[in-house]
């Protein structure tokens, strides 16, 4: 596409034909000279101790070339997996961090926790030396039900944690929501669960270590959204490698969703071995072992409550949670139930008063940590459904209720009383704008038409906000980071014109080459096609924090718009002297530099080709190349938000849930991509609507064992269960973008599981159901009924 493609316009992605034609480079794909293969003796047991190891017929097995155990690891001085942002609880002490070694040493904690790591020369030795370690476990009661856990006298997950209680945290005014429930002229009250949630990228997770004993350099290949985070957390805390020294590259990654966004001990392992073994080791992770090995997601037990006037209006909200950390802290695991959930419980409300306390526990489970949303679909669903309860309670229409309490346009920025400040919105004209496009007036008939035929029918509603960026790295000091918020973005111009853009965050699906290209396209004026994007290597790009939060467009972008704003400045300076006219005179646009009120002008290509010469511009002024590099540091979190409404059939024989319409409308401040923003939010609601209605991580309570460890037992949501979806959008811009963007990546993760289970809830309401948890799937739904029916019988 030999054209420039700006800001608003819609190609086809860049990355596209590669991926379609069998043409990425996963991890899965690299081959490196000599490289063996590795395979994880894991735990079949939830909470064991471990005494000996006998690895020395797995050692002995033809082409086994090492078998290492995690006191092999600990001899050698190799570190624990360290947490990259901690939490402070509210008596003021940080959280407790037990050690997380990289392979079990003493104890394991949860059934899938490494063990063992053999190498051998093809994967098939590997893994049969694996089965032939024979391990000493010394089975313990196992817990992981978080009430449990809490329960004096439960097992413990680490011995010098007392009660399980890895942190008692709190946010808000207690005192504020106290007064607000004593004047209240009714409250709504709920308890409800966000279900534990399994991620399952296309790609699974993989893995390559590799040691150049001639330099010294060690390289690290992932399937990872944040190589650079990678590289600091394992070299400073866990291999002791000086990070010169240690290249890390995440190519072409199949889905990230935030299972990819932790630093995991596989990479630590591999990398090590490759270094003792001298060379290369590669893992990839299988699909079951995936699903004891990646991080799980959500996983709350909450119990809330809204205080409201005669008149519905929101006086204060009461939230307390427990909140699930697994087995181990994971990168960010603490960070997700507090200061990514409570700050977002405000809502688009103007509720004066909150106050969420979360308990942080562990459990013989795997590690919990951020799933697509991140804290704020958990909140959302709090939140919305609390809202939904008070409706209905007090005689009010949902829409309505909403409206009354909604922040309106006017009076933002708008400080709510959970630290966030919101910079812009309009909540009330997204919600205007979804209900006629949802046509609830017409519900009422599609209800009865539903009810001749037998099913029962339901609507609801979801108005929502997040946190996008992560913003600013102050505050994230302050709360505990191991790190800055900043993105970094380099502008190479080459002599012939073309562009390539080095940057630090990554794409794993989102379509990243493409809009980043449409960035520097519109403001340069270059051709579309003539824009190359690198990222994911820390040897050529520089330092960066990656992709997560809806962070790419609203921090990366920014400082591509800023680099490409100081190629634009030195251009101006170049086409001054080729024009020989005064630099203020100079204007750019449309790829072209000229004299103010003269036809005389210069390409964008013609000034590149110029800036390579030097005898074309002087140096006492002017240093050769076009090539800038920009950081940009947000000064506040962006805010997009929403409107969605569902609408459900429930078949009363079979308990199954459809999905029979979805409708949602976001605001996500400038649109960059139209289509890449319509997929990213259908992509969204569709993971939102999985955990509403299929998903659901479930665990024995007794032995610790995943009950839901395959594609058998682990429902996904297919195409054929999603209805067409009609989305739009209805944006403010953000005040403090360069570009105004807000992000769009997780907008239908965090609004839709409120919007569906609020329909099934309305569905099922003429037989007395006040509340679904989720997923609310057909066996769920039918005990309900059948229960809702003999109560109903019984009165």
């Amino acid at each position: 596409m030999a054209e420039v493609v700006g800001i608003g316009a819609a190609p086809r992605r860049k990355e596209d034909f590669r991926f379609v034609t069998g043409r990425g480079n996963y991890v899965a794909d690299i081959v490196r000279p000599g490289m063996a293969f590795g395979a994880f003796l894991r735990s079949v047991h939830a909470h064991a101790e471990i005494g000996a190891v006998d690895t020395a017929a797995a050692a002995a097995m033809p082409g086994v070339r090492a078998v290492f155990t995690g006191a092999d690891m600990a001899a050698d001085g190799v570190g624990g997996l360290p947490v990259g942002w901690g939490i402070v609880g509210r008596d003021g002490l940080p959280m407790k961090e037990p050690p997380h070694p990289a392979l079990a040493v003493g104890k394991v904690r949860y059934v899938g926790d490494a063990v063992a790591f053999v190498v051998a020369d093809t994967l098939e030795a590997a893994r049969a030396a694996a089965e032939a370690i024979v391990v000493d476990y010394r089975p313990l009661p196992a817990v992981v039900d978080m009430a449990a856990a809490l329960t004096p006298g439960s097992p413990l997950v680490f011995d010098d944690v007392p009660g399980n209680l890895c942190c008692d945290w709190e946010l808000g005014d207690a005192i504020a929501v106290d007064k607000a429930f004593a004047k209240a002229a009714h409250v709504a009250r709920l308890k409800l669960v966000n279900n534990r949630l399994i991620g399952n990228p296309m790609e699974p997770r993989a893995a390559i270590g590799e040691y150049n004993a001639g330099t010294g350099q060690y390289t690290l290949w992932t399937t990872s959204q944040f190589p650079h985070v990678v590289r600091l957390l394992m070299g400073e805390f866990v291999l002791h490698i000086p990070q010169h020294r240690l290249r890390v590259v995440a190519p072409d990654v199949g889905g990230g969703f935030g299972v990819k966004q932790f630093h995991y001990a596989e990479e630590a392992v591999v990398t090590w071995a490759a270094g003792k073994l001298a060379c290369p080791v590669k893992w990839v992770c299988e699909r079951s072992e995936g699903f004891i090995s990646d991080a799980h997601g959500r996983d709350h037990v909450t119990e809330a409550a809204l205080a409201l006037d005669a008149e519905g209006r929101f006086l204060g909200m009461k939230v307390e949670t427990l909140a699930n950390m697994g087995g181990y802290l994971s990168t960010f695991g603490p960070n997700i139930p507090t200061n990514l959930y409570a700050p977002l419980l405000s809502g688009v409300y103007t509720t004066p008063a909150i106050h969420c306390s979360v308990k942080v526990v562990f459990t013989n489970t795997v590690p919990v940590d951020a799933y697509r949303g991140a804290g704020r679909p958990e909140a959302t669903f709090v939140v919305e459904r609390l809202v939904d309860v008070a409706a209905i309670e007090m005689g009010i229409d949902k829409a309505e209720i909403r409206r009354r309490n909604m922040i309106p346009a006017e009076a933002y920025p708008y400080q709510t009383p959970v630290l966030v400040e919101y910079d812009s919105g309009n909540p009330r004209a997204c919600l205007d704008r979804v209900v006629e496009l949802a046509d609830v007036a017409g519900f009422p008939a599609r209800r009865e038409a539903s009810a001749k035929a037998g099913k029962y029918r339901g609507l609801g509603f979801s108005t929502y906000v997040e946190a996008c960026g992560l913003a600013p790295s102050r505050l994230a000091g302050q709360l505990g980071a191991r790190g800055g918020l900043y993105e970094s973005a380099t502008v190479r111009v080459h002599p012939t014109g073309q562009v390539t853009v080095l940057i630090g965050t990554h794409n794993h699906g989102q379509g990243h080459e493409t809009t980043f290209a449409q960035i520097v396209s519109d403001k340069l004026g270059v051709p579309f096609d003539q824009v190359d994007i690198v990222f994911g290597d820390t040897d050529k790009v520089q330092f960066g924090m990656g992709t997560y939060g809806s962070r790419s467009l609203v921090v990366g972008g920014a400082a591509l718009s800023k680099a490409s704003d100081k190629v634009i400045l030195k251009a101006r300076k170049i086409a001054a002297h080729l024009l020989e006219a005064a630099e203020q005179d100079v204007v750019f646009e449309n790829g072209k530099a000229s004299v103010a009120g003269t036809d005389r002008a210069k390409t964008f290509a013609e000034i590149a080709g110029a800036a390579y010469v030097p005898h074309n511009y002087p140096l006492e002024t002017l240093e050769p190349g076009l090539e800038e590099q920009a950081y940009y540091d947000p000064v506040n979190f962006t805010y997009p938000g929403g409107a969605h409404v569902a609408e459900v059939e429930i078949d009363p024989e079979t308990g199954v849930v459809t999905l029979a319409a979805y409708t949602a409308v976001d605001d996500v401040g400038t649109v960059i991509n139209p289509m890449i923003v319509e997929g990213q939010i259908h992509g969204g609601i569709i993971q939102g609507v999985g955990q509403a209605l299929f998903e659901h991580g479930v665990y024995d309570p007794d032995s610790g064992q995943l009950l839901s460890g395959s594609f058998m037992d682990y429902c996904m949501p297919r195409a054929d269960d999603l209805p067409k979806m009609t989305t739009t959008t209805q944006s403010t811009q953000c005040a403090h973008t360069p570009m105004g963007v807000k992000g769009c990546g997780e907008c239908g993760t965090i609004g839709s599981p409120a919007a569906v289970i609020n329909a099934v809830v309305d569905a099922l309401a003429p037989l007395g159901v006040k509340h679904v948890d989720m997923p609310a799937s057909p066996g769920r739904i039918w005990h309900l009924m059948r229960n809702a029916g003999l109560a109903q019988a019984a009165e």
